[in-house]
C-alpha cells in the first residue's frame, strides 16, 4: 500500500476541490495513471470528522497526474480539508507491481524523489509497530545519479 499526506486544497471552480497529495500517483501508483487501475482508498486518520467531495491531484506539473476515480460513478469523500489537522490517506492492496513499475531509487517523473518506506508489523503480544525500512530519496542521490555529484 502506499499512503500519501494532503498537502493542501485547491479550488477549481465553484463545484470542485481538488486534495493535492505529497507525492505523485504517475510515479508511486503509474497503474492509477496508465491503465485507470482502482484501488481501495481510505482515510487513515480524522474518521469521525465531517467529509466533502474531492478531487485527488499528486504535485508534478503534469495534467495526467491525478487519480481517476470516474467522478460520475466513484465520487470520492475525504474529511474536510483543515491545513492546521493533517490529513493522510492510504492505498490498499496495489499490488507488488507498483514499485517495480515506478522503480525505486532511480530518476522519477518531474524529479520526485522515491517515498520512505515502512514496514508495519506486530509484535508477540499482538501490538502493532513501525520500522523505517528506507528513507525518502534525497535530492543528492538523485544529483549522484545523473552524474552531476
Amino acid at each position: 500500500g502506499a499512503v500519501f499526506s494532503v498537502m493542501d486544497q485547491k479550488p477549481q471552480n465553484d463545484r470542485e476541490k481538488w486534495n493535492m497529495i505529497d507525492s505523485s500517483f504517475m510515479t508511486t501508483l503509474p497503474d492509477a495513471w496508465a491503465i485507470n487501475k482502482k484501488f481501495i482508498m481510505l482515510p487513515v486518520n480524522r474518521w469521525d470528522e465531517e467529509y466533502e467531495r474531492v478531487l485527488l491531484g499528486g504535485i508534478t506539473c503534469d495534467s495526467d497526474d491525478y487519480y481517476n476515480s470516474e467522478q460520475h460513478v466513484n465520487a470520492i469523500y475525504l474529511p474536510k480539508f483543515d491545513a492546521a489537522d493533517p490529513l493522510y490517506i492510504g492505498f490498499f492492496h496495489t499490488g507488488a507491481y507498483q514499485e517495480s513499475i515506478g522503480g525505486y531509487g532511480g530518476i522519477q517523473h518531474c524529479l520526485t524523489p522515491s517515498p520512505k518506506h515502512v514496514i508495519i508489523d506486530r509484535d508477540e503480544n499482538n501490538d502493532y509497530f513501525f520500522r523505517l525500512f528506507s528513507k525518502e530519496q534525497s535530492y543528492k542521490s538523485m544529483l549522484k545519479t545523473l552524474g552531476y555529484l
